[in-house]
Order: C-alpha cells, then sequence, then structure tokens
C-alpha cells in the first residue's frame, strides 16, 4: 500500500484525508486515524507535507507486514473518528513484535 492508497481509503469510508499516527501502547502498535484531517483550516500540514506522511507511515505499515490488516478494518469498521476519539486499528505483527517494541 502507497500513501496515496492510504488517503484514497480513508476519503473513500470516511470522506475526508484524516491524519494517521502509528502509537504503541499496552505493549501493542496500533494504527490511529486521528480526527483532524487536511481539509480542515487549522489542520498543521499543508498537502504536500501531509502526503509524505501517509508515504512514511505507508512504508511502516508495508515493513510491519500490517497493510493488509489496515484495509481489512477500515472496510469492516463502523467507527468513524470524531474529536477527541480516534479510530485504533491494532497490529497484529506475531512473532516479530519483539523486534518492533522496544
Amino acid at each position: 500500500m502507497t500513501g496515496q492508497e492510504l488517503r484514497q481509503m480513508l476519503l473513500d469510508k470516511w470522506g475526508y484525508s484524516y491524519d494517521v499516527q502509528l502509537r504503541r501502547a499496552q505493549g501493542k502498535i496500533f494504527l490511529q486515524v486521528m480526527w483532524k484531517y487536511l481539509e480542515q483550516v487549522s489542520f498543521p500540514l499543508n498537502e504536500a507535507e501531509y502526503q509524505e506522511h501517509l508515504d512514511s507511515i505507508a512504508n511502516y505499515l508495508h515493513a510491519l507486514g500490517g497493510s493488509t490488516q489496515v484495509q481489512t478494518f477500515i472496510a469492516q469498521t463502523r467507527d468513524r473518528p470524531r474529536l477527541g476519539k480516534a479510530v485504533s486499528i491494532p497490529l497484529d505483527l506475531g512473532d516479530r513484535a519483539s523486534e518492533w517494541i522496544l
């Protein structure tokens, strides 16, 4: 998955270019779809910076082996990002989890 494909997936599902972040919590890694989005006036990134950020997130997802998990979760979830509440997508890294969690 590329950054552009990730962005299109967010647009298709929720209609906005939401910010995404990788987070570690409770010994697990999550991709969080945040409530801020590119189309907001107050969004801190411009178009090029946002796309660069998505490209780096997509590269991490590919390296972690979590691209398919993210695609499946987004397609099936009924949750939506809203103010103060991100959509958290757990990434199952299997036996390789210890490589990524320090």
